[in-house]
């Protein structure tokens, strides 16, 4: 239950940096987000959620415009990747991330089905679908 937990604090993160982040001081404002979030979710208590919610929120940031340009990649003719709902879209930003890039990557499967749940939740009625097709399309 505390990756669930400690994966929408970093969902939250990464949302919260797609409206407040200043290039010129990127660990300020990151760690900002960060330590917001889990202070927001009082129910984690251990190191190891702490660990993965920097690591994520950080690695995400980190290869930003490689996870972009694949989502970016899957998307219909004409749509633009700040077309789409910015819960939607920090939600693949993590999903990628978790799939792609993190030590050891998460298994498509599982990535993919917390992120549906993630969309489901923060997204419209819409988001469950549109989220599992970009990232079933990423995952191949």
């Amino acid at each position: 239950m505390s990756r669930k937990l400690a994966r929408e604090a970093a969902f939250k993160a990464l949302f919260q940096l797609d409206f407040n982040f200043d290039p010129a001081e990127p660990d300020a404002y990151e760690n900002l987000a960060i330590e917001t979030m889990i202070d927001d979710q009082p129910k984690l208590t251990q190191q190891k959620d702490f660990d993965y919610i920097d690591g994520t929120v950080k690695g995400t940031r980190l290869h930003l415009d490689e996870i972009d340009a694949m989502i970016t990649a899957r998307l219909k003719e004409g749509w633009q990747l700040p077309r789409i709902m910015a819960a939607d879209r920090n939600i693949l930003r993590l999903a990628v991330y978790e799939m792609k890039f993190a030590d050891p990557p998460l298994p498509k499967g599982i990535a993919i089905n917390e992120a549906v749940e993630l969309a489901k939740r923060y997204g419209t009625d819409d988001s469950g679908r549109f989220v599992n097709g970009i990232l079933e399309a990423i995952s191949k």
